[in-house]
């Protein structure tokens, strides 16, 4: 479909706004996301009047995995969740919904973003340096097993939003990203008091959609950043970056 033709994204809309369209409104299918090993589709969500783009993510899209079980989806829901519980604002909204016309998958805010902007790019400009901090030590916290540079995208107000989590949550250590360029800095301190909370307890909107050792693993990850809060360095024995990097 033509830009022009396409539903203006609604920087606007709260995010209460925001959970309630994903939520409840109806959505069709525009067509597939491209350079994307899964299934994901950009989708139209109509709700009382008021069409926005969002991003489908449905189960019997993913591709199978030796090392994660099925229901990648599910690990983006609790992405979002774990990231409003902390009020870290770095995921965008995200649902669960089993009525997609593909079955059940998820339902993510759609970023409009330059999609020719990366990681690589994001670091080598002024200002962005918090906001990347920040997500890089969320991706801590999930254990995030896929954090390329075309992972972050930079919105309209230069907002800096981090997507696709189905590979996070894994409770064996599974980090591998391109956002090593903080390796032995201190840990952003808003991140470190979210940690606090989660080594006691997990929040239950982000237990509900995990199993109990994936849960516990978030717990004992949090406390072992509050005993040593600083960016780890990658390995050498061990398989750190992604492919493809971007």
């Amino acid at each position: 479909m033509p830009e022009d033709e396409r539903p203006p994204p609604a920087a606007d809309l709260s995010e209460a706004a925001w959970l309630e369209l994903l939520t409840e409104g109806e959505f069709d299918v525009l067509g597939r996301l491209p350079w994307s090993s899964n299934y994901s589709f950009l989708v139209v969500v109509h709700h009382h009047g008021n069409d926005q783009r969002a991003v489908y993510k449905p189960g019997r899209g993913e591709r199978r995995l030796w090392d994660y079980a099925g229901g990648l989806f599910i690990r983006e829901v609790a992405a979002y969740e774990l990231s409003a519980a902390l009020a870290l604002g770095i995921v965008p909204e995200t649902v669960l919904r089993n009525d997609g016309p593909h079955g059940e998958g998820s339902l993510q805010r759609f970023v409009n973003a330059d999609f020719s902007e990366h990681y690589f790019t994001l670091l080598a400009e002024p200002g962005n340096d918090v906001q990347l901090r920040r997500i890089a030590a969320f991706d801590l916290l999930l254990n995030n097993g896929d954090r390329k540079g075309g992972h972050l995208l930079k919105d309209e107000s230069r907002r800096i939003w981090g997507v696709d989590h189905g590979l996070s949550f894994h409770v064996e250590a599974k980090l591998r990203t391109v956002m090593w360029d903080f390796a032995g800095d201190q840990l952003p301190p808003e991140v470190l008091v979210g940690c606090e909370s989660l080594r006691d307890r997990v929040p239950e909107r982000v237990a509900a959609l995990l199993q109990p050792a994936e849960c516990d693993a978030i717990s004992c990850r949090a406390a072992g950043l509050l005993e040593h809060p600083y960016f780890p360095h990658p390995e050498e024995d061990y398989g750190a970056y992604p492919w493809p990097l971007v």
